[in-house]
């Protein structure tokens, strides 16, 4: 019996060193090395504070700032600790309430014309710091109104700042809002 226990303690000890801390540490390498902006989180610096990351929606809700897509994450949204979608069933009256009322929300600060999907749906994280261009397009009226800029100054950052699916063909462009506000400060600082 023994001699059954022993080479299994082994081999116990053995996978646990490779998978459990040799692997580990391989990959946390090749990743600070060959991609260490991703691996330290993606932060934005603005005036030498960290303001966010590029990886975490944050929300926006003046005038002059484009919005982010609703957020479930946590009691009040944006909770980067409490990531997660609502759970809630396509017909949860909640659900259905919420999206109407950000709807009308979304219809009377942008306008009355349709309203893009992303502009009243959470994520699957809560946390997605993109929107669609659509949703940005519809927003930019707004924005340059408030920051005293022209659509087509607006209209041409939203532009530089619209991004291609991962690797070309994998899911939507994507506008990531706080890139896309920080840019918008640094060309037009917002007075208070």
């Amino acid at each position: 019996m023994l001699s059954h226990i022993r080479p299994a303690l082994v081999l116990l000890a053995l996978l646990t060193a490779i998978t459990g801390l040799l692997y580990p540490l391989a990959m946390t390498g090749i990743g600070q090395s060959l991609f260490p902006r991703q691996a330290h989180g993606s932060l934005i610096e603005r005036d030498g504070k960290v303001v966010g990351s590029a990886l975490i929606a944050q929300g926006f809700s003046a005038p002059q700032y484009f919005q982010s897509r609703p957020s479930g994450a946590g009691k009040d949204g944006f909770d980067a600790t409490s990531s997660s979608g609502s759970n809630l069933a396509p017909t949860a009256k909640a659900l259905v309430e919420r999206v109407a009322g950000d709807v009308e929300t979304y219809k009377g600060r942008d306008g009355s014309a349709s309203v893009p999907m992303d502009a009243v749906t959470t994520s699957g994280s809560g946390l997605d710091p993109h929107i669609s261009p659509a949703n940005a397009a519809r927003q930019t009226a707004r924005v340059a109104e408030a920051r005293g800029m022209s659509i087509a100054e607006v209209k041409a950052l939203v532009d530089s700042h619209t991004e291609a699916p991962g690797l070309a063909f994998l899911g939507q462009p994507g506008v990531n809002v706080l890139t896309l506000n920080l840019a918008l400060d640094k060309i037009r600082p917002v007075t208070k």
